[in-house]
């Protein structure tokens, strides 16, 4: 249970300090990032709306309990990876400008895998 949980905290940190820091720089527009938003598509309008997104979502992932709440957080980082990458690659932008995005999905899956993880092993636990 302790390598679980360990791993489980690992990823969840990772992923939320890196939702957490792409939704400070949405709170604090720059022209550079308006200028990536309307290459990609989006008008500068979209940042703060995914920036309070980003911040409710990662508090659903800190706050101990709320399943459901959880489970809607981690479909949303999905969502809002997938729209990035797919943005980059639909205004033709080359791998190496969203390719990093990536990693973002590898801290979802293994803080999901391994939050399940906990949930079986707890469920076990109780059962003894």
């Amino acid at each position: 249970m302790k390598t679980v949980n360990i791993i489980y905290w690992i990823f969840t940190i990772l992923l939320v300090a890196s939702m957490l820091f792409s939704a400070i720089s949405g709170f604090m527009p720059t022209p550079e990032g308006n200028a990536m938003m309307k290459h990609i598509g989006f008008g500068p309008h979209v940042l703060p709306l995914l920036s309070v997104l980003k911040v409710l979502g990662s508090i659903a992932l800190l706050v101990p309990g709320f399943a459901r709440l959880k489970e809607w957080a981690y479909a949303g980082f999905t969502f809002d990876l997938l729209g990035a990458v797919y943005s980059f690659i639909a205004a033709g932008d080359p791998p190496m400008m969203w390719a990093p995005i990536l990693l973002g999905f590898v801290f979802i899956a293994m803080s999901y895998i391994f939050w399940h993880k906990k949930l079986k092993l707890k469920a076990a636990q109780s059962l003894r």
